[in-house]
């Protein structure tokens, strides 16, 4: 199979400019991990690690315990993203 040849061009979508990949066939593929999803899990690290720092303060077990379990969801959910995007490569 031969070389494809790629360009990087700025295209006018909803959320704004974004980059896109072109092909020289013309076929376009997005970004392989999605914005949405990558903004997503690490909203729920974020909300765990002030959710478990909440609950040490107080001295909430179960606030602290939830946390800990929204951190370790989020860093698996990023993981997992990463592992299928190897494989779409």
């Amino acid at each position: 199979m031969g070389r494809v040849l790629r360009a990087l061009i700025w295209k006018s979508g909803p959320r704004g400019a974004m980059p896109g990949i072109v092909f020289a066939a013309g076929r376009e593929r997005e970004p392989v991990m999605g914005l949405g999803k990558k903004a997503k899990n690490k909203a729920k690290v974020i909300k765990g690690r002030t959710k478990k720092h909440a609950g040490k303060a107080t001295g909430n077990k179960r606030l602290k315990t939830e946390g800990k379990a929204d951190v370790v969801t989020g860093n698996l959910k990023n993981a997992g993203e990463k592992v299928k995007d190897a494989f779409k490569r």
